[in-house]
C-alpha cells in the first residue's frame, strides 16, 4: 500500500488535496442544506393537517411524491451537469430546490402540497450523484474514496442538526401574524437559495480553469483524471434489461429496498411520534428527534471499524437488520418514550445496514456490471422512500396508527435477512480498494 502512494507524484497530490481543502467545505455543507430541506416536512405534519387539511394519508403520499419526481429526472440532470459544468448546474440545482421550499411556506391545499413535493424532487435531482460525477472529473480513483467519505460526513451531520434547527424556527410561531411552519419553510429555502449562490463563486468545473493550481498541478491532475477515465471507458456496457433480470442485480435491490422503507419510514414520522409523549416545544421535540441519528452516526462508525477488514460482511448485515426488524417491532409496545428507543434501536441497525451493504454489494457483481448494477440498485431500491410514508399514512387514516406500518417494516427486514444469504460472496482481494469506496459512495443512499 505505501509504494502505491509513494508513486503517485508530488505535484497530483498537493493538487488533491488543494481540492479537498477548497471545494469539500461548500460541497459538503451544500448536502447538509439538500438533506434538511428534502426532511424538513416531517416535523410539519401535524401543522399541515391543522392548516391546510393535509391528512395522514394525504402527507405521506406528498412526502413520498419527492422520490417520483427525483427517480425521473436523475439521469437527465446528470447529463445535464456534463453539458454546463458543475459550477452552473449544481448551484441551478440548489437554487431551484430552495425556490421550491420557499413556495412551500404558501401551500393552502392539498393538490398544492403534493405538486410542490413533487417539484422538489425535480429540482433536487442529480445533486448527489452530480457531485460524485464532479469528483471523477477533478480526482483520479485513489483519492475518490477519501472524498466522498468526507462528503458523506454531511449526510450523517444532517440527521443530527435537522431536528433542532428546524424545532428552533417552529419556534416563530405567531411572529408578524404567521404560523411557524411557514416560517420555517420561507427560512430555510431562503438560506438554500444564499448557499446556491455562494457555492456559484466556489466552484470551478474544469482542472484548467482553477486559479489556485499551478499550471506542473493543473497537468498532473488532469493527466491521472483522464489515464482512469480511458480504464472506464473500456469496460463493456450492458443494457440496462439485461441489469435489471440479473440475479445478483435483482437480490441487491430488493434486499435494498427493504433498507430504504425502513430508513425514509423513520425519518418521516419519527418527529409525529416524539411529539406523541405530549408537553414538548417545538424545539424540544428537534432535540429529541436527533437522538436515534446521533446513536446511529457512533453506531455505523464504530462498527465499520471492526468491520472493514471482516473476510465476509454478510453476517454483520443480517444481524444489522434484524436489530432494525427489532426496532421496528418494539416501538408498537409501551409509551412514545419507550418508542423512541425502539425507533433509536432501529435507526442504529438501518445505519449499519447500509454501511455495510455497498461494499458487499460491489464485490458481490462482476467487476463489467459493477458500476451500472449499483447505480440501478440505487436508482430502484430509493423507491422505498415513495413507498414507506404513503403506505404509513394510509394506514395512520385507516386504522388510526401506525402500527401496521411498523410490522410492515419488520417483516421487510426479516425478509431481506433471507435476501443476504443470496448476495454472492467474494474473498477480499485486490478489488477491495475499490469495493470500499463504492461502500463509502453508497452510504448516503438511505438518506
Amino acid at each position: 500500500m505505501s509504494d502505491a502512494v509513494t508513486a503517485i507524484p508530488e505535484a497530483e497530490q498537493r493538487a488533491v488535496g488543494k481540492f479537498l481543502r477548497r471545494m469539500l467545505p461548500i460541497l459538503v455543507l451544500m448536502l447538509l442544506v439538500n438533506q434538511m430541506d428534502r426532511t424538513n416536512v416531517g416535523f410539519v405534519q401535524n401543522e399541515l393537517r391543522a392548516d391546510v387539511g393535509v391528512s395522514a394519508t394525504a402527507y405521506g403520499l406528498g412526502a413520498g411524491l419527492f422520490f417520483i419526481g427525483y427517480a425521473l429526472f436523475e439521469v437527465p440532470s446528470n447529463m445535464l451537469l456534463e453539458r454546463f459544468g458543475a459550477r452552473v448546474w449544481l448551484t441551478r440545482i440548489m437554487i431551484t430546490w430552495g425556490a421550491v421550499i420557499v413556495a412551500m411556506c404558501f401551500i393552502h391545499n392539498v393538490w398544492m402540497f403534493y405538486g410542490l413535493r413533487f417539484l422538489l424532487g425535480v429540482a433536487e435531482a442529480g445533486f448527489f450523484p452530480g457531485v460524485l460525477l464532479y469528483f471523477t472529473q477533478w480526482l483520479p480513483d485513489s483519492s475518490r474514496g477519501r472524498a466522498s467519505a468526507i462528503f458523506l460526513g454531511g449526510s450523517a451531520t444532517a440527521y443530527i442538526v435537522t431536528g433542532p434547527i428546524t424545532g428552533a424556527l417552529l419556534e416563530l410561531h405567531g411572529a408578524g401574524g404567521i404560523a411557524g411552519w411557514r416560517w420555517m419553510f420561507a427560512l430555510e429555502g431562503a438560506f438554500s437559495i444564499v448557499v446556491g449562490f455562494i457555492a456559484g463563486f466556489f466552484l470551478v468545473s474544469r482542472i484548467q480553469d482553477a486559479k489556485w493550481l499551478t499550471q506542473e498541478e493543473k497537468d498532473a491532475l488532469t493527466e491521472a483524471v483522464e489515464r482512469d477515465k480511458e480504464a472506464r471507458d473500456r469496460a463493456p456496457s450492458v443494457s440496462r434489461m439485461k441489469l435489471i433480470f440479473h440475479p445478483q442485480v435483482a437480490v441487491l435491490t430488493a434486499v435494498f429496498f427493504a433498507m430504504a422503507l425502513t430508513g425514509y419510514a423513520i425519518t418521516f414520522w419519527l418527529p409525529s411520534l416524539v411529539e406523541e409523549i405530549g408537553g414538548l416545544s417545538p424545539f424540544q421535540i428537534g432535540l429529541l428527534s436527533a437522538i436515534p441519528w446521533i446513536c446511529a452516526v457512533i453506531a455505523m462508525y464504530t462498527m465499520s471499524h471492526f468491520t472493514d477488514r471482516a473476510p465476509d460482511r454478510r453476517p454483520y448485515l443480517a444481524i444489522a437488520l434484524v436489530l432494525s426488524a427489532i426496532g421496528t417491532f418494539l416501538a408498537t409496545l409501551g409509551s412514545p418514550w419507550f418508542g423512541l428507543a425502539a425507533l433509536t434501536l432501529a435507526a442504529v441497525g438501518g445505519k449499519c445496514a447500509a454501511t455495510l451493504f455497498w461494499p458487499m454489494a460491489q464485490s458481490g457483481l462482476d467487476l463489467k456490471i459493477a458500476a451500472p448494477g449499483l447505480a440501478l440498485v440505487n436508482s430502484i431500491g430509493n423507491l422505498g422512500g415513495f413507498v414507506s410514508p404513503t403506505l404509513f399514512g394510509y394506514l395512520k387514516d385507516t386504522t388510526g396508527s401506525t402500527t401496521g406500518g411498523l410490522y410492515t417494516l419488520s417483516a421487510a427486514s426479516i425478509l431481506a435477512v433471507l435476501g443476504v444469504a443470496f448476495v454472492r460472496h467474494t474473498t477480499k482481494g485486490p478489488r477491495a480498494g475499490a469495493g470500499d469506496r463504492a461502500g463509502v459512495t453508497g452510504k448516503a443512499a438511505v438518506r
